[in-house]
């Protein structure tokens, strides 16, 4: 790949020159095969087309492909990139083309999108990009398509991104839609973001519109890849020969900043995985949480642990490591058998290394909704990571902003509760219950937990900041009014997870 072609981070304005060259060559004199980057690159996009999501599909097609390096980074912030950022270039691409993207097909559609990411978002020369596009149309789309694609890219490349904001956004957009149109976000999402920031105590409506900017842009930017290591496992000095850097604040939390993690042979051997920091907070915040004797002088015979909702294994792994070290079982529940195959693969090397008379973890397929009347009071400890919006991951996943809609709220509220109740029923008396979700949404954070505890006198909502400045001191300050916990992209560098910590109580 040419030096050009090298990814830059989609918000760095300071880069976005207008372009003075393009293409002179008329379209047929062109080449007629895309390289395998930008193919692997629209290769995805349909698949997410399609309900694929790009963290899946990605590295599957870069291995098929035999993508590695600069080409597999190129192809990955090309795919990244223009997900994130297709609100903007669809405006963009109704100009250009003059007529409604609703009329043009979905593969000329991403074809044009990567074109143009290219152009007003990495280090592509235009002529280049426009050169390469057409030849990905004439490829995958067809003689017909490329020529619009040209036509297309032609008038982009006659401004800068800037120039292109000012285009698309309406003379009369207020504030919060302009802010949308801007940053690639569904309107809905900004305001519901804003009122996330005011209702978790994580800003004021002084410094609101600031905070949501920062968060808006973080959503924005490629997050780096952070991986868990998995207590007694793997030791330090073998992630730092693979070239991992130990994590500023979370203790087994280790940055990439390049390089395949499938190329550390702890992570090839599930001793550690690829988890945000956040989400290893989550676990470790469970697990450092007080637990109070019951009225038979312990809350169960045998200490268990439970993970209602597993898949696909990521804070399974963390929690059965540390289940092992506090000298309990871990129990793994998964809803769906192909995600519970996941969580077995990553959890096979705690299950192969379990002592006979030791602790042991089990994974089970069942639904979480019915473990608390069939299991009552038999875990000391209690992870409900809940399906939700993932509105906290933007970055990570990025087709999540422009799949969800705010009726997908009613639908995992109903959800969320009953998975919650099912798990409070589940706990032992003065066992704990940690409610996760990867949003920030206050109906799927606080007032899912409020609603919950109006009906349960048993239980008692412990301040979750104290514990996770436990072990994560250095964000002491940034957590919130409380009693929950909520992270941000833009202050904590870690998906947007929300934690609430419900403790039953000793004589219930």
């Amino acid at each position: 790949m040419p030096s050009s072609d090298r990814p830059r981070r989609p918000d760095d304005r300071s880069t976005h020159r207008a372009p003075k060259a393009r293409s002179a060559q008329r379209p047929a004199e062109r080449g007629r095969t895309a390289d395998p980057a930008r193919l692997a690159a629209y290769t995805v996009l349909r698949a997410v087309a399609g309900g694929g999501y790009a963290n899946l599909e990605l590295p599957a097609e870069l291995r098929r492909r035999r993508l590695r390096g600069r080409d597999a980074a190129f192809a990955t912030e090309l795919t990244y990139g223009t997900t994130r950022l297709h609100g903007i270039y669809d405006r963009i691409i109704a100009i250009a083309a003059d007529r409604p993207v609703e009329r043009i097909d979905g593969g000329v559609l991403d074809s044009l999108r990567l074109g143009i990411h290219q152009v007003l978002a990495m280090r592509v020369p235009p002529h280049a990009a426009a050169d390469e596009s057409v030849a990905l149309a004439r490829q995958v789309n067809g003689a017909g398509a490329a020529g619009l694609v040209n036509a297309v890219m032609r008038r982009v490349t006659e401004a800068d991104l800037d120039t292109w904001l000012t285009r698309i956004v309406p003379s009369n957009a207020e504030p919060l839609d302009r802010l949308a149109i801007t940053t690639s976000h569904p309107e809905w999402i900004v305001r519901a973001l804003r009122q996330a920031l005011l209702g978790h105590g994580s800003a004021t409506a002084d410094n609101v519109e600031e905070g949501l900017a920062a968060l808006l842009a973080a959503d924005n930017r490629p997050a780096e890849v952070t991986i868990a290591a998995r207590p007694g496992l793997v030791e330090p000095a073998e992630l730092v020969a693979a070239g991992a850097l130990a994590h500023p604040v979370v203790a087994t939390a280790w940055q990439l900043t390049g390089g395949d993690p499938g190329g550390i042979a702890a992570v090839r051997d599930g001793r550690a995985a690829v988890q945000d920091a956040g989400s290893q907070v989550v676990a470790l915040a469970l697990a450092a949480a007080p637990v109070l004797a019951g009225p038979a002088g312990g809350p169960v015979t045998r200490v268990r642990w439970l993970d209602m909702c597993a898949g696909p294994g990521g804070k399974a792994g963390l929690l059965a490591a540390l289940a092992r070290a506090d000298g309990a079982d871990l129990v793994a529940n998964e809803i769906a058998p192909h995600r519970a195959d996941l969580v077995r693969q990553t959890l096979r090397p705690l299950m192969e290394s379990a002592p006979a008379d030791g602790p042991q973890v089990t994974v089970r397929v069942g639904d979480g909704r019915e473990i608390g009347a069939d299991d009552p009071a038999a875990y000391v400890r209690v992870l409900v990571d809940a399906p939700c919006t993932g509105l906290g991951a933007l970055r990570r996943r990025p087709e999540a902003r422009w799949r969800r809609s705010p009726s997908d709220l009613a639908t995992l509220g109903g959800l969320q509760r009953q998975l919650l109740i099912s798990a409070l029923d589940a706990v032992a008396p003065g066992g704990v219950v940690a409610y996760a979700t990867c949003s920030p949404h206050l109906a799927e954070t606080s007032f899912v937990v409020s609603d919950v505890l109006k009906k349960r006198p048993d239980i008692e909502q412990l301040d979750a900041r104290s514990i996770v400045e436990e072990v994560a001191p250095e964000w002491a300050g940034t957590l919130g009014q409380g009693p929950g916990v909520q992270l941000w992209p833009h202050r904590h560098d870690t998906d947007g997870m929300f934690l609430a910590l419900l403790r039953k109580h000793p004589t219930a």
